[in-house]
């Protein structure tokens, strides 16, 4: 999602404390770090990684080899082939009356073995059915005898009841693609961009490139891959996220909304309360590792890595560079409310509080009629400021107030309890939603504390919204854990009929401890120019928020097409009619098929999908042909797609290729320009992963109307989807005011003319332009 902004943006910061080195040996050592760094994480979680890496065995099963190996000794039968008797021969001899005791040793070191053996086995047998992806290219609704096979294999050695991290062990690692294809696709995809003159010089750069420095290049990466876990997802955290010294606020977040339609309850402090109930239950599933890994086809587990830092994860500001500080536990929330900072406990003897107990403590806060501080109420602006301020005003902050500061980034989530109200209305439906959406991006500027990896915001009104900083992981993570929440809180635990939580309030709890700052004289003007940049980036973004509800998932379905692939190609009518001309554009997709894969960049504005648009704009074209047109765009979209699920992208293949050549202090023209390049639409689906959650067809209304973020370019469009159900869609979309050749509100009529006159090539979907256009006309 933000990613595009953040991936335009990095600078890479590479300094070395010997000076001039000799060539290779920086990138030696990060690669040796990149690995270490992952050793480290597999350390750190040795006990989950102990319960799970014996999956798809159990502990049981080391039980039942043991005593069958007993029977067998009992029965006089050697099933070692002589190895138990040498075993017992080199344990030590402590005299014959443990002569038995040896033998049972004995015979529990050999089970360990092959116990230990056959899981390794299994392991290796289930990666290497896992590194199959002839799944992922065969048409939709085919399948092939191979891919039958393959499933039924997979089926046999992923064993049954799974926990989230089963599959860790067992999953691929990230293929390093080959340069020589990773730069004729980059070519390919450029080519619909630029005009003659342009691609040959960009093609002479590539080929001077394979010529002088890709394969020194790629043999660092090959390195890197058979050494770390991944051979660029940490460099993409680091130089994408952790060294980017722009305002986290828009630049490095993104938003999630609440259900569109309904809002269960008008109380603010009952909302709030079975909010973070429900977010706390989450956690001790995960923490407990009862959440089911995602598994594609029913039958391909993703990776899980990404869930670790959902919560008591904050990104601390550094000079040069952030980190991100993750605790193993918390035991309460921040919250903010009027400018004012509290500590609020979340469990009580060990047990977590209940819902009417956390309403209780936020009446509390809502009902507390104390002032802020001086300069308290705009603190928080400074986690919009630039990293580079924010880390040199933190260390003030630290020495000063290191109680308060502490409670918030020790803190398992922030909570901002919002004095006004948010969310759809009747009387101005469209403003509203945009309302909504700037309110969850940007706020005010300080009524958000960005560092934090995700604050929940509840507005007067009862309306819930997220807004998450995006460097610890990706959309669908905080996306899964969002529609649980909405969830459990709405149908789980519910609300009594006079909108409060249900159960009863506990007077014994203490109050909600109100943090104090004692702020310095210097900070002071810190929170002022940090409040003022934070007003000024808040006000120049325009959000544009609205439902299409002329045909949905099913139409596209009945069509014989891919959701995605049908919205991307006429994003791209869309955009062509709003700008006049082609742009490249940046779609998020995940590379979580390997083992801590995170994401990789889909270049839908392809050859094919600029035939099709030309054809509709074409008058003399038939719909017959355009039709033919717009489907061939859409097999091409589904290849890059799968193409890079499958770790067979371009740009971060690319990303990685320039990184080792600035640790090398190699010049590459080439990689200079891929580098520099702006994008122009910046697109994401939001996926429902927990269908199951929800009863779209009885309730409709109870399903998250996604989320959005911030335009990668000054003058480009960031542009977010969600199917709700089968018959609506809603688009989330961004602009700069400050752009005069962007406006947030024309492209979204752009858009839906653009999906009635694609659906209009399909038979059914004349009906369902008329119907739209009547509506239009009486609107």
């Amino acid at each position: 999602m933000a990613e595009a902004h953040q991936a335009v943006g990095f600078r890479p910061s590479l300094t070395s404390e010997a000076g001039e080195v000799e060539l290779g040996a920086p990138v030696l050592q990060e690669i040796y770090l990149s690995g270490l760094r992952s050793w480290k994480r597999h350390l750190s979680r040795f006990w989950n990684d102990f319960l799970t890496g014996v999956f798809p065995a159990s502990p049981l099963s080391w039980l039942f080899l043991f005593s069958a190996i007993q029977l067998a000794c009992f029965l006089q039968l050697d099933p070692s082939l002589g190895l138990m008797e040498k075993i017992k021969e080199s344990l030590p001899d402590w005299g014959g009356q443990h002569h038995r005791l040896r033998g049972v040793l004995a015979a529990a070191l050999f089970a360990s073995c092959l116990w230990g053996a056959l899981i390794f086995t299994l392991h290796v047998a289930l990666r290497l059915l896992l590194s199959y992806h002839g799944w992922l290219l065969e048409p939709h609704g085919a399948m092939s005898s191979p891919t039958k096979t393959w499933l039924a294999l997979v089926r046999i050695f992923s064993g049954r009841h799974p926990m989230l991290f089963s599959y860790q062990r067992s999953l691929p690692r990230q293929p390093v693609p080959s340069v020589q294809d990773t730069v004729r696709k980059y070519l390919e995809s450029v080519r619909p961009v630029l005009s003659d003159k342009d691609f040959d010089w960009t093609a002479g750069l590539a080929q001077e490139f394979l010529k002088l420095q890709a394969s020194l290049l790629q043999w660092y990466l090959q390195l890197k891959s058979w050494w770390a876990s991944n051979y660029v997802s940490d460099w993409w955290e680091e130089f994408v996220y952790l060294r980017s010294r722009n305002s986290l606020m828009v630049n490095s977040s993104y938003y999630m909304t609440d259900f569109l339609y309904v809002t269960p309850t008008p109380v603010q402090a009952a909302r709030a309360g079975n909010a973070v109930h429900a977010l706390l239950l989450y956690r001790h599933r995960l923490d407990r590792q009862e959440i089911l890994p995602t598994l594609l086809m029913g039958m391909r587990p993703l990776c899980s890595a990404q869930y670790e830092k959902i919560f008591n994860t904050t990104r601390i500001p550094g000079v040069h560079r952030d980190h991100i500080r993750h605790l193993r536990d918390s035991r309460h929330v921040a919250v903010f409310h009027r400018g004012r900072f509290f500590r609020v406990g979340t469990h009580s003897q060990s047990r977590l509080l209940s819902p009417r107990a956390l309403e209780q403590q936020f009446q509390r806060i809502l009902d507390d009629p104390s002032p802020a501080c001086p300069h308290e109420e705009h603190l928080a602006a400074l986690t919009a400021a630039p990293r580079d301020t924010w880390a040199q005003v933190r260390r003030s902050l630290k020495t000063q107030a290191q109680e308060a500061l502490e409670a918030i980034e020790g803190a398992a989530f922030f909570v901002s309890l919002d004095s006004e109200p948010a969310g759809l209305t009747r009387e101005d439906p469209a403003a509203s939603l945009d309302a909504y959406a700037h309110a969850l991006l940007a706020g005010r500027g300080h009524d958000r504390w960005f560092d934090k990896s995700f604050s929940l915001i509840v507005f007067s009104n009862g309306k819930l919204g997220l807004s998450v900083e995006h460097s610890w992981a990706d959309c669908p993570i905080s996306g899964h854990m969002w529609e649980f929440t909405l969830a459990t809180e709405c149908f789980q635990l519910g609300y009594s009929a006079d909108g409060h939580c249900k159960g009863h309030p506990d007077p014994s709890l203490p109050q909600p401890q109100r943090l104090h700052w004692d702020l310095p004289d210097k900070i002071h003007l810190s929170i002022s120019l940090a409040l003022r940049a934070a007003k000024t980036l808040s006000g120049n973004i325009d959000c544009h928020v609205f439902p299409f509800s002329h045909f949905g998932k099913s139409f596209i379905k009945r069509c014989h097409l891919s959701s995605d692939s049908f919205i991307q190609t006429t994003l791209q009518l869309a955009h062509f009619r709003d700008r006049g001309q082609f742009c490249l554009t940046y779609e998020s997709t995940m590379t979580r098929l390997f083992l801590e894969g995170r994401t990789e960049t889909v270049r839908s504005c392809t050859r094919e999908a600029c035939n099709f648009v030309r054809a509709m704009e074409d008058k003399e074209m038939t719909d017959a042909q355009r039709l033919t047109l717009f489907r061939l765009a859409v097999e091409k979209h589904q290849a890059l797609l799968k193409a890079a699920m499958s770790g067979q992208g371009v740009d971060r293949h690319l990303f990685a290729l320039y990184i080792v050549s600035q640790f090398l202090h190699l010049q590459s023209p080439f990689l200079d320009q891929v580098h520099s390049e702006q994008w122009q639409l910046a697109t994401s689906q939001i996926p429902v992963q927990q269908i199951h959650l929800f009863d779209v067809h009885n309730y409709p209304d109870y399903v998250s109307s996604g989320g959005g973020f911030g335009p990668a370019d000054d003058h480009g469009y960031g542009v977010s989807y969600m199917f709700m159900g089968d018959d609506v869609i809603t688009f989330h979309i961004s602009s700069k005011k400050s752009s005069t050749r962007t406006d947030s509100h024309r492209l979204g009529k752009r858009i839906q003319d653009a999906l009635l006159d694609v659906a209009a090539l399909f038979p059914e979907g004349q009906r369902l332009k008329r119907r739209g256009l009547e509506e239009e006309d009486s609107s």
